[in-house]
C-alpha cells in the first residue's frame, strides 16, 4: 500500500529528490520480511533513494512510511523524524566501525542506546556475533579484522538494534570475489526476515538476495517486479544491459526470430509458441557468454563487424553491430575494430519475449 493509505508492515515510500544534475522519483513498496533489490547505472540516484529512506537526504516531495508509522512526509502536516529515530539501518561500503571498540562493543552498541542492561546487551553482541560466523573475534578491535570480518560485524551491529528496515548500499562491491560470496550467503542468512533494500550492480547479488528488482535510470523506474520475471524477461534494452543479457528487437518468422538477414531459433517450448505468429514482434534474450564467435557457419549463425574491443575480467568482450559476446583471450586473437567476425548461438541459449509492435520495423 503507498503511504498514505493507511497502516502497512514494511517499507512504503514516495521517493522525490531534485538536484540541478538529477532528479529522482522512485516509489518503492517492500513487504514486511521481503528484500527488494535496486538496480541501474552509476548516477542513477540509487544512493540518493537510499539516503532520503534512511533520513540522510530531505525529501523535495513525498512520503516515508515503516510499519505504517509515516517518518518524513512534505505535504499537509509535515513529519521528518531524524534517522535514529526511522528504525532504519543503512549499511554500505565502508562498515563505518566504531575503532576504539571491540567487535563486541560495536555490536553491543545499539541495543546499549535503547537502554539495554550492559551485560545483557554484550551477551546479545555475543549472541549475534556467533550468528555471523565471529563467535571468536567478540575481543578483537576493527583494524585486527578483515574486510569480509568487518562487514561481518557491521551486520551483527546493525541486527541487533532490532531494526524495522535494513538498507544496503553495495556492501560487497569492495570484498575480493571469494569473500563477497561468502558474505553474500551470510546475508541472505541473517536478513531472511527483515524487511531489506539493497542497492546493487551485480544481477547474482539480485538474484541471490532479493525476492523483486526495481530498476531505475535517471531517477526514474524503467522496470519492477519478481528477480525471475526482471531479469528473464527485461522490457527494454538498457535493463537487459543491467542484468547482463543480449536483449534484441526483431520479428517473429516463420517459427524464429529474424531481423534484417539473421534468424534465430530458439528451444524452449514457450519460445517457439511466440516465434509461430508470423508478424509478431519479439526480443530474442541472450547471455554474451552464450555467443560463439568465430565459429563456422551454422544454423542460428551470422557475420558482424567489430566495432571495438573492451577487455573484462574473464577475457575479452566483443561488440559487434547489435550483439554483445564474451569470449575469453584465447578466442579474441586475431580480432580487431572492423574486421568481420561469424557467430552464432545454439538454440537451448536462446529465448524470445514479447516486444514493442515498433519492432516489427527491424526484422526481416
Amino acid at each position: 500500500m503507498a503511504p498514505g493509505g493507511g497502516a502497512v508492515s514494511g517499507l512504503s515510500a514516495h521517493v522525490v529528490v531534485r538536484r540541478p544534475e538529477l532528479t529522482v522519483d522512485v516509489g518503492i513498496d517492500v513487504a514486511e520480511g521481503q528484500t527488494v533489490a535496486v538496480m541501474g547505472p552509476s548516477g542513477a540516484g540509487k544512493s540518493t533513494l537510499l539516503g532520503a529512506l534512511a533520513g540522510l537526504v530531505p525529501l523535495t516531495e513525498g512520503e516515508v512510511a515503516v510499519d505504517g508509522q509515516v517518518v518524513e512526509r512534505t505535504r499537509g502536516s509535515r513529519i521528518r523524524l531524524a534517522p535514529m529515530h526511522r528504525g532504519i539501518v543503512l549499511l554500505g561500503q565502508d562498515p563505518r566501525l566504531f575503532p576504539h571498540l571491540s567487535a563486541r562493543e560495536n555490536v553491543a552498541f545499539g541495543p546499549r542506546a535503547g537502554g539495554m542492561a550492559r551485560a545483557a546487551a554484550r551477551a546479545q553482541a555475543d549472541a549475534w556475533l556467533e550468528r555471523v560466523g565471529l563467535a571468536d573475534a567478540g575481543d578483537r578491535r576493527p583494524a585486527h579484522l578483515s574486510g569480509g570480518q568487518q562487514q561481518r560485524v557491521a551486520v551483527a551491529r546493525a541486527l541487533a538494534a532490532s531494526p524495522r528496515a535494513v538498507l544496503l548500499d553495495e556492501p560487497l562491491v569492495a570484498l575480493d570475489p571469494v569473500t563477497a560470496g561468502d558474505i553474500r550467503a551470510m546475508l541472505a542468512e541473517q536478513l531472511a526476515h527483515t524487511t531489506v533494500v539493497a542497492v546493487t550492480h551485480d544481477a547474482v547479488d539480485a538474484a541471490a538476495l532479493a525476492d523483486r528488482l526495481v530498476v531505475i535510470e535517471a531517477g526514474e523506474v524503467r522496470q519492477s517486479g519478481a528477480v525471475a520475471d526482471v531479469l528473464g524477461h527485461p522490457a527494454t534494452g538498457f535493463v537487459a544491459a543491467i542484468a547482463g543479457l543480449n536483449r534484441v528487437e526483431g520479428i517473429a518468422d516463420r517459427g524464429a526470430w529474424a531481423r534484417e538477414d539473421v534468424r534465430l531459433v530458439a528451444a524452449d517450448a514457450a519460445s517457439r509458441r511466440l516465434a509461430s505468429a508470423d508478424g509478431r514482434a519479439l526480443a530474442a534474450v541472450f547471455r554474451p557468454a552464450a555467443v560463439r564467435v568465430g565459429a563456422a557457419a551454422a544454423p542460428g549463425g551470422w557475420v558482424a563487424r567489430v566495432d571495438r574491443l573492451e577487455s573484462t575480467p574473464a577475457g575479452v568482450r566483443v561488440h559487434a553491430g547489435w550483439c554483445v559476446a564474451d569470449v575469453d583471450a584465447a578466442a579474441a586473437a586475431g580480432l580487431r575494430p572492423g574486421a568481420s567476425v561469424p557467430m552464432s548461438l545454439d538454440p537451448a541459449d536462446v529465448r524470445f519475449i514479447p516486444a514493442s509492435a515498433a519492432a516489427a520495423r527491424l526484422g526481416a
